[in-house]
């Protein structure tokens, strides 16, 4: 049985389905980050991972799998788990809940071998609705006191273009959930921000970003 997820409603079915039936290879050692219940572990483990999950705490997790407890906003937890030991990295809505961002992700780095993949997904604050909400309240969509917990926005160009290099690690993949709508919006305003989107410049649609990532091998970023 496959725990109940804590995600925008369709995320995991989308991420299941659409990404790792197409990007995660089958068999090797993949590592569930931020796992929550454990859905997306127990999924990792249907395509024929040896899986381990981490998390904060174990209140939530559901999944008869692997489980290490660990606060992710840790500079060197990839020490602990196992450095250049898997094969995919999975790390879904997580990063905005951590303190330093290009820490974690440097951590990412650690942990994958070096023909790894790992999979970064994060709130889309280009969207239409993010910068509506930010134009007319100064604050951003999903990243309110709503959601305390979200305390690290992602913006597409400075993670691409800053983050990632910082972290010696690039993009091999990026798609937007759900491609060409909002399901966070309210959908009696959603289809008057999907024709504001197409005036705008960037990510526009969609409320997640998801990212496929694969490590830099240049000796500077070893």
């Amino acid at each position: 049985m496959i725990p109940k997820e804590y995600a925008i409603r369709g995320l995991h079915d989308y991420l299941a389905g659409n990404i790792l039936n197409r990007y995660a290879l089958r068999g090797g050692t993949a590592i569930d980050l931020g796992t929550a219940t454990g859905s997306l572990a127990v999924c990792l483990r249907g395509f024929g991972y040896s899986v381990t999950a981490v998390d904060i705490s174990k209140e939530h997790f559901r999944a008869d799998v692997p489980f290490v407890q660990m606060d992710l906003n840790q500079s060197d937890f990839s020490t602990r788990l196992g450095e250049g030991s898997f094969d995919f990295v999975n790390a879904v809505e997580i990063i905005e809940h951590l303190e330093s961002p290009i820490w974690f992700l440097r951590n990412v780095r650690r942990l994958l071998k070096p023909d790894g993949l790992a999979l970064v997904t994060t709130p889309n604050m280009d969207n239409a609705p993010s910068r509506l909400r930010f134009l007319l309240t100064g604050k951003l969509h999903m990243m309110d006191e709503r959601v305390p917990n979200h305390i690290s926005p992602i913006f597409s160009d400075l993670f691409i273009r800053e983050y990632l290099p910082r972290a010696g690690l690039t993009m091999v993949g990026h798609h937007l959930y759900p491609s060409n709508d909002y399901r966070v919006t309210r959908q009696r305003y959603a289809w008057a921000l999907r024709i504001v989107a197409r005036m705008l410049p960037g990510h526009t649609l969609g409320d997640v970003h998801v990212f496929l990532l694969q490590p830099v091998m240049e000796e500077s970023h070893l």
